[in-house]
């Protein structure tokens, strides 16, 4: 039986629409943007014949002549590829129509399914949303189009952009396009659904894409329940209304159906957590009779709540996957200018593509580079593109482009990684993401060794077997990237190696194994009494807070270079303790798992480190009262400033502490007065940063009430087992345990299975002769899907595919997909920044 590999059906896809993509510019969107460049898409559709791929929200005139098949005459198709609702999209098509005006056909791809659009409340589109908006497309541009040209007639300028003219060095005939008649109103627009647009990690690992409407719709309203707009709230079992389901939920429910249509599978749909439920039953209400009578693969999907386990991706694992995308520099999300729909924002996730620093390890060594032709190549390639754009006649610019380009050519060279690059069959990223920090760095080693064979290019390393080094693969790598040829033919490895290198950075792994060590200390102590561990994440908040102040003292304020703790850091650790607490300490304080003391000693500690670095980061507990808090702290320095005096100054009586030698001045009654004034303006900023302070630790009381309150984990079979010292990575996760226990067929609280239309039908019809249908168990699939609502991390992936490993069940074929990919970083902006619930 052939395995699921999501990322060829991405490419298959493609390849189905190559009717239309065929002498088209293609433009796709910030969410197909980075689709696409996990699954490797842009050779495809090179091959598909393409004339070019631009990214749809900063396209400009100049993409008609980026033409890759040197086409002579001029684009009158466009296809456009969107992750987003139509009318989130709907001003960059419109834009991009209007730019194009020889366009005579345009064919919409869009990730959202009809019936996801008719299904949110606060859209404007029906059922059949998809011809109503070509409808009101074309009602746009004709309208656009008819001010345009009036706006042209009456200023006596041509309605031509200045870029394409300029470019072109030649004026444009008008009649080279006919609008007057025909043009505007025989545009031909045609919206289809194109589903399988996501970002696999591996064959069978997969999130959504940061910056499309699925991933950046919110999972939860607030209420005493939830805990953020990117998370699932808390399953306590109640059931939220229709008309009370989070667009998430909704929009979640339409892509895993019509990714089961596209991979022709048929669904058995469990579900554990209450958002999950809210899913499963929209799924369930979405399937037919007539899916019955088709012939499709048997799958089962399981859905579960983020919320279940908040530990995992909060914590620092045992990940070289999770190390590289928590290290390396992510792309500039796009700006969407998302507004919000009856009082919900969009979730503006971290994008999925991250910069891997090839430029900065070959530049390192610059005159070997120099050597190979390379630079000189890419500035080739910008002095030619720049030359359309500046003045011949301008030397100044020319120089300064001279330098730009040599400069930064390096920059030129920083990828992406792509999951589709092999080893000889084997997926790099999918070997990967199944491996440890150490096993996956040496099998890196591995391959670049091997590489280095291939191209018969000896390198001169010291080499430590069973252990790989950023020396080690920084030495390989610039060997390897010497001659474009090896450059270009071992791109994968060299992406791939570069991001590992970058990962096993002293300041990057320093900071990693700092983590792990606090998380490993607070995990033992959470086995040991509530005052160790209380004890713990005090000494943890005092020691970032005083090394934060040490940096700045010595002018050097990143002190996560050297392995330190920032306050922020120790923030995401009290996070990580409550909820540990939770589970080891549940009523050992009235309102939290702490008494009244220890807590009182963790509050004090976290006003006072407030106090001594008010912009510790984007926390939604100080919103209003970070310019206060640092105004103070600023004038208590320039206080401390002005009693300083200098060498020269320096008397006797400047050491004198008696104040009565002043005391007739009235100008310095009037200076006494205003301290008053400042020393009571202190005592009231200082009552209301407790009072947040407050609000905080309430907050940290419903994060350690997690286990009493999910349902599911009451019963004691899925939370958390106790870890033992000398695990340096803490318990397994909730997907390792859950996917055990299914395979394992033991009961599991709370999991719900949701009958099928004519499941239901034969179950209260043929029941009662005692022909009712038997409730299907998860194990019995041969094919499993879970989809984990709010995110999942490497870690997890790695632990599922353990747990199938472990279970001696070779034949299930087991597809990780999650909302988006989750680091700790991410966690702490989802439960302390602007998207949390206070």
């Amino acid at each position: 039986m052939a395995l699921i590999d999501v990322a060829i059906s991405c490419l298959n896809s493609i390849r189905e629409i190559e009717e239309d993509v065929k002498d088209a510019i293609v433009y796709i969107d910030a969410g197909c943007t980075e689709s696409f460049q996990f699954v490797g898409a842009f050779p495809l559709f090179l091959e598909l014949g393409a004339r070019a791929v631009c990214s749809l929200e900063n396209m400009t005139s100049l993409d008609a002549v980026a033409d890759w098949n040197s086409k002579t005459d001029c684009a009158n198709r466009i296809v456009i590829m969107t992750s987003r609702l139509l009318n989130d999209a709907h001003r960059y098509m419109l834009r991009c129509l209007t730019t194009h005006e020889g366009v005579q056909r345009c064919t919409v791809f869009t990730s959202i399914s009809e019936g996801s659009h008719s299904a949110i409340p606060d859209l404007p589109l029906g059922p059949d949303a998809y011809r109503e908006y070509e409808t009101l497309l074309v009602q746009d541009y004709n309208e656009h189009t008819k001010k345009s040209d009036k706006i042209s007639k009456d200023k006596g300028v041509s309605k031509f952009s200045s870029a394409l003219e300029s470019l072109t060095m030649e004026p444009i005939a008008s009649e080279n396009v006919d609008i007057s008649s025909g043009g505007a109103e025989g545009l031909v627009v045609s919206v289809h659904h194109f589903p399988l647009i996501i970002c696999p990690f591996t064959p069978r690992a997969f999130v959504l894409p940061s910056q499309g409407s699925v991933a950046e719709a919110s999972l939860s309203r607030q209420h005493e329940d939830s805990l953020s707009f990117g998370l699932p709230p808390i399953s306590t079992g109640s059931m939220s209304d229709a008309d009370d389901v989070p667009s998430g939920a909704t929009l979640t429910a339409h892509f895993l159906y019509q990714l089961a249509l596209k991979m022709e599978l048929k669904l058995e749909i469990f579900s554990l957590g209450d958002l999950s439920k809210n899913v499963g039953k929209i799924l369930t209400d979405m399937s037919s009779v007539y899916d019955v009578g088709r012939r499709k693969r048997s799958a089962g999907l399981l859905l579960v709540d983020r919320t279940l386990d908040l530990i995992t991706p909060c914590c620092h694992g045992d990940s070289l996957f999770d190390r590289i995308f928590s290290s390396l520099p992510r792309a500039e999300r796009f700006s969407s200018q998302a507004q919000l729909k009856q009082g919900v924002p969009s979730i503006n996730r971290p994008s999925l593509d991250v910069q891997v620093p090839l430029g900065e390890l070959l530049n390192e060594e610059p005159s070997k580079i120099q050597d190979s032709g390379l630079p000189e190549g890419i500035e080739a390639f910008l002095r030619g593109w720049d030359s359309y754009t500046s003045d011949p006649k301008n030397g100044s610019l020319l120089n300064e482009c001279d330098k730009k380009s040599t400069t930064n050519w390096t920059e030129l060279l920083n990828g992406s990684l792509v999951a589709t690059e092999c080893f000889r069959g084997t997926p790099y990223l999918e070997a990967m993401i199944d491996r440890k920090t150490k096993d996956g760095s040496v099998l890196v080693k591995k391959w670049l060794q091997e590489a280095l064979r291939r191209e018969n290019i000896s390198v001169n390393v010291r080499a430590r077997p069973g252990y790989a080094t950023k020396p080690e693969l920084q030495a390989m790598i610039r060997a390897l990237s010497q001659s474009q040829s090896s450059l270009l033919k071992n791109k994968g490895i060299i992406q791939l190696a570069a991001a590992t290198a970058a990962a096993l950075d002293e300041s990057q792994s320093a900071k990693w194994d700092t983590f792990s060590s606090a998380e490993m200390m607070l995990n033992v102590s959470a086995g040991d009494t509530s005052q160790g561990l209380a004890a713990q994440i005090s000494d943890l908040i005092n020691k970032s807070a005083l090394a934060e102040l040490q940096a700045k003292k010595n002018e050097k304020p990143d002190s996560s270079s050297r392995g330190l703790l920032s306050f922020r850091d120790a923030l995401l650790l009290t996070i990580v303790g409550y909820i540990l607490a939770g589970e080891n300490f549940p009523t050992s304080g009235s309102g939290g798992p702490f008494s009244w003391q220890e807590e009182h000693f963790l509050k004090e500690a976290i006003v006072d480190a407030v106090l001594e670095n008010p912009s510790v980061g984007n926390l939604k507990f100080l919103n209003g009262l970070t310019e206060e808090l640092e105004g103070r702290l600023n004038r208590l320095k320039s206080e401390e400033t002005k009693e300083i005096p200098s060498d020269d100054q320096l008397d006797i009586d400047a050491l004198d502490d008696d104040p009565w030698g002043k005391w007739g001045d009235e100008e310095e009654e009037e200076v006494d007065n205003g301290k008053a004034d400042e020393s009571y303006d202190d005592m009231q900023l200082k009552l209301d940063l407790r009072d947040r302070v407050d609000s905080l630790f309430r907050f940290l009381h419903k994060l350690s009430s997690l286990r009493t309150r999910n349902l599911p984990l009451r019963e004691g079979s899925l939370a958390s087992e106790s870890s033992f010292p000398g695990d340096p990575s803490g318990n397994k996760g909730l997907l390792n345990r859950l996917i055990t226990k299914v395979l394992s067929k033991q009961e599991i609280p709370g999991l719900e299975y949701h009958s099928s239309t004519v499941g239901r039908f034969i179950k209260s019809g043929f029941g009662r002769f005692g022909l009712g249908q038997a409730k299907p168990s998860l194990a019995d699939q041969s094919v499993i899907l879970v989809f984990v609502i709010g995110g999942i991390n490497g870690r997890e992936v790695l632990e599922a595919q353990e747990a199938v490993s472990e279970s001696g069940r070779p034949d299930i074929n087991l597809v990780i997909g999650g909302t988006t990919l989750l680091t700790p970083d991410d966690m702490f902006e989802l439960l302390l920044g602007q998207f949390s619930h206070f």
